[in-house]
């Protein structure tokens, strides 16, 4: 099992990489391979909106997005992370995750995602709900914890101070390992829910 864990923060070794390293011990000792994307300093620009993922079933920019869906689709899980800007994750993410969830053309159906937000103080939980959203419209299970998943940090290293912080890390991990699990064997023994054809219905006509 294996599942993909996104840093969105330009600090590759901060506070945001902190606590994913902290999931990323329980994933190990629950037998999960993991694999870490660290995007943000990359230049990723926005959707544009061109249709060509249509077509081609890829971004037409060829970027890190394409290099992660590729990933994204063999994994069993999917953890986004991001410092909050603002009270919003940090846009390059943004930016990425548009155009990861919406070109990469596989089914993306109870693949589990967890959501992270590190901050210096405010704005953790409206950066919590941005990110789920991702999850929800794409039939993914959002896995939970003890408390909304973030962690408190400013200055370097701030973050492994948080002793509850970590621990709401190390909870949310355990707890989707056991959903991807549970999912694994659900999948067995009866196969994915049914699904209807889409029937999308527009505002205005």
């Amino acid at each position: 099992m294996k599942i993909l864990m996104i840093n969105g923060s330009p600090h590759k070794e901060g506070n945001t990489a902190i606590a994913l390293k902290e999931m990323e011990q329980i994933f190990r000792s629950e037998g999960m391979e993991t694999q870490t994307v660290c995007l943000g300093t990359e230049a990723i620009r926005g959707c544009i909106a061109c249709g060509s993922c249509k077509k081609n079933g890829k971004c037409a920019f060829d970027d890190a997005v394409n290099q992660a869906a590729a990933v994204f689709e063999e994994s069993d899980g999917l953890v986004i992370a991001s410092p909050v800007y603002y009270a919003s994750a940090n846009g390059t993410l943004i930016s990425f995750l548009d155009r990861l969830f919406y070109s990469a053309p596989f089914d993306k159906t109870m693949k589990v995602g967890a959501s992270v937000a590190v901050a210096r103080r405010g704005g953790l939980t409206a950066t919590y709900d941005e990110l789920n959203k991702y999850f929800t419209i794409s039939g993914m299970p959002v896995a939970s914890s003890q408390y909304w998943n973030g962690v408190h940090g400013a200055a370097p290293g701030e973050a492994s101070r948080d002793e509850e912080g970590l621990q709401t890390m190390r909870t949310l991990a355990r707890n989707m390992a056991f959903l991807i699990k549970s999912i694994a064997l659900g999948r067995a023994q009866y196969g994915l829910p049914e699904k209807e054809a889409p029937c999308k219905t527009n505002f205005i006509r």
